[in-house]
């Protein structure tokens, strides 16, 4: 009886550990990705939206083949199809339709309706990931607290105007990313390592992202790349945005699961204020301080005792 109480407890400590992990890997992910505007802001000068987006993916694909040189195998053509779906939802067509999405609408409406990614990730957690149970009611309130945030830190200092094609492409990349965490929560349960299936997540994202080149003006000069700002930026969102940070989100959704992993999103915006505030030296108003603490309600309404306890029958 002692041996199984001492097992039981040496479980739990573990899965203390693995979830302050995951929390650790999904804070360090949006941290990143929350800063990434900057870099993007200085490369549009010279680059292209798909020209940014082709050579970081590809930057980042180099990245963690050298990280891990050793080939997967024995995959099945169900699994296949798993890694190609997350390559065409989370890598080529989010980031497209985002981009897209910018030359329609104001980038604080596209702010606040990526934000809404949490939400179409719980809803397709609960269709089609049921071991992740039941989404509570704090689940919701979190997330109308955290959208009031965002919107009022997304429209401070600007005037709403509303956009329906530009609207519409973010809802649509929204819902993609959504697709795209429960693909990789269905992903991890196959066993490889998060390094290898990342990789071959990028794979079919640049391989999904080759037509649009030619639809948008891509041009594949690399003499640009001689300058060191520009090639440090890269190297960032390569190395950084890329490489680690897809691994991470990965490795956080396999230990946390997809919704409480994906809440973190809501962070992205609070992020880029500070980063903002500190780099670029941008005002900091009541109205963003405010949505700052209602961003943070909101995450901690969401992370709170999400799911109810599926309870096994015997």
């Amino acid at each position: 009886m002692v041996i199984k109480e001492s097992k039981i407890t040496e479980e739990m400590d573990n899965m203390k550990q693995n979830k302050a992990a995951g929390h650790l890997a999904a804070l360090l992910t949006i941290f990143i990705w929350g800063t990434t505007f900057i870099s993007t802001k200085v490369l549009l000068r010279d680059f292209q939206p798909v020209e940014i987006l082709f050579f970081r993916f590809v930057i980042g694909l180099a990245a963690l083949a050298a990280a891990c040189p050793r080939r997967m195998k024995g995959t099945t053509l169900r699994q296949e199809l798993a890694f190609a779906s997350a390559g065409l939802s989370g890598v080529c067509l989010y980031y497209l339709l985002e981009n897209i999405a910018l030359t329609y609408t104001m980038a604080s409406n596209v702010g606040v309706i990526i934000s809404v990614a949490p939400f179409f990730t719980g809803i397709l957690s609960h269709v089609f990931l049921k071991q992740e149970g039941k989404l509570r009611a704090n689940f919701f309130v979190g997330f109308a607290v955290a959208m009031a945030g965002i919107g009022l830190i997304s429209f401070s200092g600007a005037a709403l105007q509303l956009n329906p094609a530009g609207d519409l492409l973010s809802l649509l990349a929204a819902f993609l990313w959504a697709c795209y965490s429960i693909l990789t929560r269905k992903i991890s349960g196959f066993g490889y390592n998060t390094i290898l299936t990342t990789r071959r997540i990028f794979f079919y994202g640049i391989l999904f992202m080759i037509p649009a080149l030619f639809l948008f003006d891509f041009s594949p000069d690399l003499t640009r790349l001689g300058n060191p700002v520009y090639l440090l930026n890269f190297l960032f969102l390569g190395l950084g945005a890329c490489a680690l940070c897809f691994v991470t989100w990965n490795f956080s959704v396999k230990l946390l699961g997809a919704v409480r992993t994906s809440v973190y999103i809501y962070l992205v915006p609070v992020i880029t204020v500070a980063a903002s505030v500190l780099i670029l030296h941008e005002p900091f108003t009541w109205m963003t301080g405010a949505g700052t603490i209602l961003t943070l309600s909101g995450l901690l309404l969401s992370e709170g005792r999400m799911f109810k306890k599926v309870r096994k029958t015997v």
